[in-house]
């Protein structure tokens, strides 16, 4: 029997985070899902410290592009280079159709880009992809 898989929302815009929520909660999606207002904050959720334990496993990263303290693509170079985090399975979901963005993405090894540039039923699609993914593939 598989785990359920965990689910961790880098995004620093609320509203966002709260169409995230409703758009799971449409699609009776019941996975564990945690928000990290930052890349910053979301590496300390997925290292863990003492008083804290890491992000379950198996997890997948939801990763908005534009944030401060620490943008995506930022989070993606932190990500790459640490060895206990270097695998984990990161969508980008960004209001950015800059095709540099989309690139340098790739290139940092996401398994998907997607836009939103509305919440709509193209964004519940978007979730709805999403969810398929991490119940067809077999993960870490």
């Amino acid at each position: 029997m598989s785990k359920e898989v965990h689910i961790l929302l880098v995004e620093d815009d609320q509203v966002d985070v709260m169409a995230v929520q409703r758009a799971f909660k449409q699609r009776k999606i019941g996975n564990r899902l945690s928000v990290a207002n930052n890349g910053l904050e979301a590496l300390e959720m997925l290292r863990g410290d003492k008083q804290k334990s890491p992000v379950d496993s198996p997890f997948i990263i939801i990763l908005d592009l534009n944030m401060p303290r620490m943008s995506g693509l930022e989070f993606l170079d932190e990500l790459r280079n640490d060895p206990l985090l270097n695998k984990s399975i990161v969508f980008v979901l960004t209001t950015s159709k800059n095709d540099k963005d989309r690139i340098e993405a790739y290139e940092k090894n996401i398994a998907g880009y997607i836009v939103k540039s509305d919440f709509d039923s193209s964004f519940l699609d978007a979730v709805t992809m999403l969810e398929s993914y991490w119940k067809v593939v077999e993960l870490p």
